[in-house]
Parts: C-alpha cells; sequence; structure tokens
C-alpha cells in the first residue's frame, strides 16, 4: 500500500513557500494499519479520506480510513468513488454472478449487471445514481429505484442538478436517443451530443444538443431551437443565473454565436461562449480570415494571429475582462483592452483574477527563464514556475517556482526555503495562512506558516485542507499505518 500511494504523491509534487511562523499543537489520530496489496484507490477532496480495494484470500474488498468492508467475490475497476463531501463512498461489487451497488457498506439490489459506470453523488452527496443491466434492457436506479427499462444508456449520465434534486440522463430505444428528466421521457432524436445534457446552477432549466436528420439543433427546456449544419463541442453553454443560454452553431461554411436564441455575426470559426458571473456580459474568440479576436458583449476586439484557449475570461464581479493573443512569435495579455508587455510564452491557464477582480497575476516566459506578472509588474525570473494563487480576500499572492535543482514558493514577494519538492500550495480561509507539502529524502511533511510538522511516509494526494477554524487536517502514512492529523493552532 505504501509504495502504491508513493507513486502518486510523486507525481503530484510540485513546489510552494513559506510564511511568518506560528505555533501548532499537531494532533495524531491512528486509523490503522493499510494493506500491502492494494488495486485501485480513491481519495475524498480535501484528502481528508482514502479508500482503496484489496484482497482477502479469493475475496475482494473496499477499506476506507483503515476500515474494512465487507468481502466480494469482484470489486468493479474504476467504480470506487467518494461524494463531493468525502461523507460517502460508493462501488459495484460481484456477488456470484450478479453484481451491485454498495453505498457506505449498504447493498443494493442484485443486478446481471453494472453498467461501466462508477455510481454518481448528488453534489450534497445525499443521493446516488447507476444504470444497471435487467435481462436485455438497462434501466438507470436513483436511490434504489428503478426507471423505465432502455435498450442503452449513454456513458454521459447520469447527472444531478447542483442541488441535488433533480436527474438526468440520455436513453436509447432502438435506434433513437432521448433525454430522461426526472423520469420523464423527451422527444426523440437520432443522436444527443456527448450523451450528456446540462443543467442550469440553480437545477431549473435543461439543455442539450442534437440532431435530427440532417440538422444539429439545441434543446431548450424541451423546446427545440433552429436547425444548424453542426453546433459547438461545449453547447450549450448556461449563464451562471441560468437566466440565458449561448451556443457555437454552424451554418454551411461559417460560424456563428447563438445567445438568448438571436444570432450574431458570422466568422470562419468560433470558441466557446464565456458568461460573467452575474451573466448579464458574454464572451468569445472568433475567426476572421486567418485572423482571431475577441468578441465581447457584440463588439469585436484588435485581431491578432491567435487567441488563447483559456481565454477570454470574466473577473469574478464581471467588470473585466482579459485573454492572451499571438503576435506573429510573441505572447502578449489584453486586459481590459490594454496590452500588456511581449513575451515568449504565457504559462498554462492564462491570466488569474483575485476573488475580488481587483488583482491580476499569471506566468510570463522570456527566453528560457519564468516569471510571474502581478498587477502588470513583473517579478523574478526562475528555471520552473507554477500557476499563481490569491488569497481568498485577495491581498495576498503565492506561486510555485523552481531554482536549479531546488523548488521554492513566492509569498508576497518573499521567496520560501528550497526542497527537493513541494506540493499542495494553498492559503486558509481568512488568508491569513499558508500550508504546503513538502518532500526531502523520500520522506514527507506538512508545512503551515514556516513551521514544519512530523515526518511521515506519504501525505495522501488531495489534501491537507483547512477548516474555517483554522484548523488544518490530512491523512498520513507512517510504518505502515495510516493517521488522521490536525495542525491545531495556539489559542
Amino acid at each position: 500500500m505504501i509504495r502504491h500511494i508513493a507513486a502518486v504523491l510523486l507525481a503530484v509534487l510540485v513546489c510552494c513557500a513559506s510564511c511568518v511562523a506560528a505555533e501548532y499543537r499537531v494532533e495524531e489520530t491512528r486509523l490503522g494499519l493499510l494493506h500491502e496489496d492494494t488495486g485501485d484507490d480513491s481519495f475524498s477532496e480535501g484528502g481528508r479520506h482514502l479508500a482503496y480495494v484489496t484482497w482477502a484470500g479469493e475475496k475482494m474488498l473496499v477499506v476506507v480510513d483503515a476500515v474494512e468492508g465487507p468481502e466480494y467475490d469482484g470489486i468493479g475497476k474504476g467504480t470506487l468513488t467518494f461524494s463531493l463531501d468525502g461523507k460517502h463512498v460508493a462501488y459495484a461489487a460481484q456477488k456470484g454472478d450478479k453484481q451491485l451497488v454498495v453505498v457506505d457498506g449498504l447493498e443494493g439490489k442484485d443486478y446481471e449487471s453494472i453498467a461501466n459506470l462508477r455510481p454518481t453523488f448528488s453534489p450534497d452527496g445525499k443521493r446516488v445514481a447507476y444504470a444497471a443491466k435487467k435481462g436485455e434492457k438497462l434501466v438507470v436506479v436513483v436511490d434504489g429505484v428503478e426507471g423505465p427499462e432502455y435498450d442503452g444508456v449513454a456513458q454521459g449520465g447520469p447527472l444531478f442538478s447542483p442541488d441535488g434534486k433533480r436527474v438526468v440522463y440520455v436513453a436509447r430505444k432502438g435506434a433513437k436517443w432521448l433525454t430522461v428528466l426526472d423520469g420523464v421521457e423527451g422527444p426523440e432524436y437520432d443522436t444527443v451530443a456527448a450523451g450528456r445534457a446540462v443543467f442550469s446552477a440553480d437545477g431549473k432549466r435543461v439543455a442539450y444538443a442534437a440532431k435530427k436528420g440532417q440538422k444539429w439543433l439545441v434543446v431548450v427546456d424541451g423546446v427545440a431551437c433552429p436547425g444548424y449544419d453542426s453546433v459547438g463541442k461545449s453547447s450549450p453553454v448556461f449563464s451562471p443565473d441560468g437566466k440565458r443560454v449561448a451556443y457555437a452553431a454552424q451554418k454551411r461554411a461559417k460560424w456563428l454565436m447563438v445567445l438568448d436564441g438571436e444570432e450574431g455575426p458570422v466568422y470562419d470559426a468560433i470558441g466557446s461562449p464565456e458568461f460573467s458571473p452575474d451573466g448579464k456580459r458574454v464572451a468569445y474568440a472568433a475567426k476572421q480570415g486567418a485572423e482571431w479576436l475577441a468578441v465581447v458583449d457584440g463588439v469585436e476586439g484588435p485581431a491578432y494571429d491567435a487567441i488563447g484557449k483559456y481565454t477570454p475570461r470574466f473577473s469574478p464581479d464581471g467588470k473585466r475582462v482579459a485573454y492572451d493573443a499571438m503576435k506573429g512569435e510573441s505572447c502578449v495579455m489584453v486586459v481590459d483592452g490594454v496590452e500588456g508587455p511581449e513575451y515568449d510564452g504565457i504559462l498554462e491557464g492564462g491570466l488569474l483574477f483575485s476573488p475580488d477582480g481587483k488583482r491580476t497575476a499569471y506566468g510570463a516566459l522570456r527566453g528560457k527563464e519564468w516569471l510571474v506578472v502581478v498587477d502588470g509588474v513583473e517579478g523574478p525570473e526562475y528555471d520552473g514556475l507554477g500557476k499563481p494563487i490569491f488569497s481568498p480576500d485577495g491581498k495576498r499572492l503565492a506561486y510555485l517556482a523552481q531554482k536549479g535543482e531546488q523548488h521554492v514558493v513566492v509569498v508576497d514577494g518573499v521567496e520560501g526555503p528550497g526542497y527537493e519538492g513541494i506540493g499542495a500550495l494553498m492559503f486558509s480561509p481568512d488568508g491569513k495562512r499558508v500550508a504546503y507539502v513538502v518532500e526531502e529524502h523520500e520522506m514527507q511533511r506538512v508545512v503551515v506558516d514556516g513551521v514544519e510538522g512530523p515526518e511521515y511516509d506519504g501525505i495522501i494526494p488531495n489534501g491537507p485542507t483547512f477548516h474555517r477554524d483554522g484548523v488544518l487536517e490530512y491523512l498520513a502514512m507512517q510504518y505502515g499505518a495510516l493517521y488522521r492529523v490536525k495542525h491545531i493552532p495556539a489559542g
């Protein structure tokens, strides 16, 4: 088990930095021994829970936080999954000639097989859905209740709405495909794009792209829009408030953006729509001839040789927009219509806005050296660079950097000490604390506000995570055992 997890840990190690020292009390709770021989594993968000598959003689079982589950003849490969809050775990299991889904150790109904999809939790973790084979048909099971029988269920579903109250999936009847929303069938089509539908953020609206004959059309709330020769791969897209919908469509050899049912100008190619957080603004990249331009609120920007794949992008308050563009062999970042300096490259991920939208940061390449541009001001050059992050209040900035064989993190312009490897850089919710995982001599430890915690054989991926009270929590391995570790601030 230790060797298996260590391989994952080494793959995710990056760089980080230190902060002002503070006193912490480290609290360790031994959860139990880890098995040496393991199969699939899964880590919850925040790294607070670990589940893996292991063997007991000829049987297989799932172990969650060192607690063994029931034994089965087999565990479905790739089906082990946590709910988003990490409180629940589910997987598919083989029991004789039947298969079933196990949720938190409780068995569901037996079926001929569980479809090649892992069980899906609702965002709040309270509900679970999966597809199963019943005779020659497939059914979707939601909270233990079977839906209608179909000839097939698309790989993209079932999908819960963001509030967890609704569920949608795409199913096949003979040669036709349809969506099933809350158990109610929609109209039949020749195919449904990507085998999926999308919910609006409030869960009240549903949209998908479908093909009927030679035409593609977008269906919004059960109403089919006019057909086109093709639609964009990411289409359709709801605004964050759910009131608006946009999608890219092809009409003969040209492309256009359809926003709230209205067609925009035609272009030779077009990117995916990007709504501002308040839903009032929309932007996208478009190609005219050999040049690309950004279209923001229907207004075309200047022409460039290319527009970056991560942009245009709105600030969290929706007042600002940024994108990276190519000018010949050089790259520039365009923020609020103003070009920045020319560089040889822009770091993957593009520009980052602070949560309040007032600040910006991005990584850039000059020659062979990387640097971070913060609010238009260049930082020092490094051999390597990671994506910068702002604190939740937007007042602080940290990023990963490499100096020769050493890795450091720069926090508020100050370099931390060098390590062989550093990972999981994060700010606390109030932005006052910084934490990260370091590796030295094949041992790992967590550093909080510059204070190094105890050494372990490994820290479980996806962690650590801060609680709102300032406590930092993670799982660690030492001498073949699993520990829950908490760094509790003084006072």
